[in-house]
């Protein structure tokens, strides 16, 4: 990743000048108004289109909830982000993450108004991940390279496709999607602004993530008026697995993977377990930690402040993995994954 060296006073320190951290603030600050503002507007013409979530037997709410927010949020994001680019504020690579996407986004909302074929849907995922892969900009390792160049190449096509649709089927109960990309964005701020890793561009775009997550969870948070939708979960998987990729591919991989281990470990334990008892792991279900400790008792709130206090410390270890913690860090994160798991599925 790399920016002008010119735009910001960028010597060997351990953290952002002046100017780089009010550009931060300026982008989570307009990226939260874009987003917040902007869900506000949709709620209503969204309700006049009768675009709802309507509950049945495997969902976990009880009313009907416009869903499609996504589209401020990623309006919000694009919108930061481009501006950030433009001004050549950005990391390089900030262009070629746009036409995937623009395909996942488009596909994913004429999924929420009308429905798309399963098939298609993951054709078009793949297409966008292929596109995503060949874009990215040259240099680094694409892990994990020791397989070869072919073999590591589809591996990480496979791993990013999984983690699009992840990131959807864990937007399950309100909150939650919206409070994982803001501790994402959060951590990539703090990674990006202070200590070994330091980098103007990516603090501005993890700070503007955090702020369009975070008007989003104004209207997002329990008792939820609006839902991300496809068009918001699908995208900001893919959106967030490049950012991701391109981080672990340039040697960081292990805040890569810290960052979003909760979801990772979620959705990942939760598929092998439905693969294992021969589930058809297509359809929808109620299996996920998070669902099985909302039918133990729990709020929404309550869930999504358990799953938000462990994202606080992964965002910690993550930037202690990065600054020389190693191991030590990656241990703990996985003690804190492993502890909240069994924890959520007991409803405590």
């Amino acid at each position: 990743m790399s920016i002008s060296p010119s735009l910001f006073d960028l010597p060997a320190s351990p953290h952002l000048g002046p100017g780089a951290a009010a550009l931060a603030a300026a982008a989570a600050a307009g990226a939260f108004l874009v987003s917040c503002l902007g869900t506000r507007g949709l709620i209503p013409l969204l309700r006049r289109r009768a675009l709802f979530d309507v509950p049945n037997e495997r969902s976990s709410h009880a009313v009907p909830t416009v869903r499609g927010g996504g589209i401020a949020v990623i309006g919000a994001l694009l919108l930061v982000w481009a501006g950030l680019g433009v001004a050549g504020r950005a990391p390089s690579w900030i262009g070629a993450m746009a036409p995937g996407a623009a395909l996942v986004a488009a596909v994913s909302w004429i999924d929420d108004v009308r429905g798309v074929a399963p098939a298609l849907r993951l054709c078009a995922q793949g297409v966008a991940v292929a596109v995503g892969l060949a874009l990215l900009p040259a240099g680094g390792g694409m892990p994990p390279d020791w397989l070869g160049p072919a073999p590591a190449l589809v591996a990480v096509g496979l791993l990013w496709l999984w983690f699009v649709n992840l990131f959807n089927f864990m937007d399950g109960i309100d909150g939650l999607a919206g409070s994982e990309a803001a501790a994402i964005g959060g951590g990539l701020a703090l990674y990006a602004g202070i200590g070994a890793g330091v980098d103007p561009g990516l603090a501005a775009l993890g700070a503007a993530l955090l702020g369009a997550a975070a008007g989003f969870l104004v209207w997002n948070w329990s008792p939820a008026r609006i839902f991300l939708g496809d068009v918001g979960s699908v995208t900001l998987g893919y959106g967030l697995g490049f950012v991701l990729l391109d981080l672990a591919r340039s040697g960081h991989w292990q805040i890569a993977l810290i960052l979003p281990l909760y979801f990772l470990a979620d959705a990942t334990v939760t598929l092998v377990r439905r693969l294992l008892r021969g589930e058809r792991i297509w359809l929808a279900h109620r299996q996920h930690f998070y669902q099985r400790a909302v039918q133990r008792g729990l709020s929404h709130a309550a869930v999504v402040r358990r799953v938000a206090a462990a994202d606080l410390l992964l965002i910690l270890c993550g930037w202690a993995a990065e600054n020389g913690a190693g191991i030590g860090a990656l241990a703990a994160a996985a003690a804190i994954v492993a502890a909240l798991l069994p924890a959520l599925a007991r409803g405590r």
